[in-house]
């Protein structure tokens, strides 16, 4: 299949499953007990005032009439106004993304070269001590959950040693850039090791081709051919689960923005949940869902450029 072919299907299909993805966000919230209506009513639950606010906040109407007119806005770029506060959806996703960006952007920015220099120095000593000992510590802490590394690390890092500071609050991340760290670290943690394991995999596998054999018989240097030639054919594979990572990190760590009160994405969704925000809700759906998609289309093509072979939509 060719490759505008391919773009033209991914993107149709991409255009399908982010629809599926808001409906069913909005059959879920419309689940869930109560509504933003009640929310709103607090302490003073009187049927009236609901019935008051549900009338003005559009919510007698009917669920599938609400999706309808929601989603005929979305294509025109209006995802409309939060139901528990007078801002756009479109402003508090802009003021929410920038942290989440930042934080994604400094993990990728370290987890690429970390894990390839992992990776590629396991697979040539394949065996070894050294590479027994990087295994062994990846698979040690990959097991370790987002959750219990965060509460380590304030713990230990914030709490006893105070090098860093323990959360965001009352800061900018621009300004005082140590409150960074830690949030970072704790995000590198389940990448690093899972990314350094395939690109190990895939070093492994590379070397013991014929096409490499055949470049060192050529009197290639050790170095080149495993950068220049070894590591590109084993990049595909961890390719795909980069894509996942940064779907991950783009969606808004939930439980790392709450660990270090980072105001992302993540604890954005984590608040419009809570009062049955559903603009709001639906807002991030569409965001997390198109990242997705596009995410995952630049992987395929970037692992077919890397790996000629490989097949594109397999």
């Amino acid at each position: 299949m060719t490759i505008p072919r391919y773009l033209a299907r991914r993107v149709l299909l991409g255009a399908v499953q982010t629809l599926l993805v808001v409906v069913g966000v909005f059959a879920l919230t419309e689940a869930l007990p109560g509504d933003a209506a009640v929310m709103i009513a607090g302490d003073n639950p009187d049927p009236a005032i609901i019935a008051a606010l549900r009338e003005r906040l559009g919510l007698d109407e009917p669920a599938w009439q609400r999706l309808g007119e929601w989603l005929v806005a979305a294509l025109h770029g209006d995802l409309g106004r939060s139901l528990v506060g007078p801002r756009s959806v479109v402003d508090i996703i802009a003021s929410a993304a920038g942290p989440t960006l930042l934080l994604a952007a400094l993990t990728l920015a370290l987890l690429v070269p970390l894990s390839v220099g992992l990776g590629v120095l396991s697979a040539r000593r394949e065996g070894s001590r050294l590479d027994r000992l990087v295994t062994g510590t990846t698979l040690s802490l990959y097991s370790a959950p987002e959750f219990a590394m965060g509460v380590l690390v304030v713990t230990v890092f914030a709490v006893q040693l105070r090098w860093f500071p323990p959360t965001a609050v009352g800061t900018s991340l621009l300004s005082n850039p140590a409150v960074l760290v830690l949030p970072v670290f704790v995000l590198l943690l389940r990448p690093i090791c899972s990314l350094s394991r395939l690109i190990r995999a895939g070093m492994i596998d590379a070397q013991r081709s014929g096409y490499v054999h055949h470049v060192r018989r050529l009197g290639l240097s050790p170095v080149r051919v495993h950068f220049a030639h070894a590591l590109p054919n084993a990049a595909a594979p961890a390719i795909q689960q980069l894509a996942r990572t940064t779907d991950w990190l783009i969606g808004g760590v939930i439980v790392v923005e709450a660990i270090f009160v980072v105001p992302g994405l993540g604890t954005t969704l984590a608040e419009a949940v809570a009062a049955r925000d559903l603009p709001v809700i639906q807002g991030l759906a569409v965001v997390f869902a198109t990242a997705t998609v596009l995410v995952n289309l630049a992987a395929d093509i970037a692992a077919r450029v890397l790996s000629p072979t490989a097949e594109v939509g397999r």
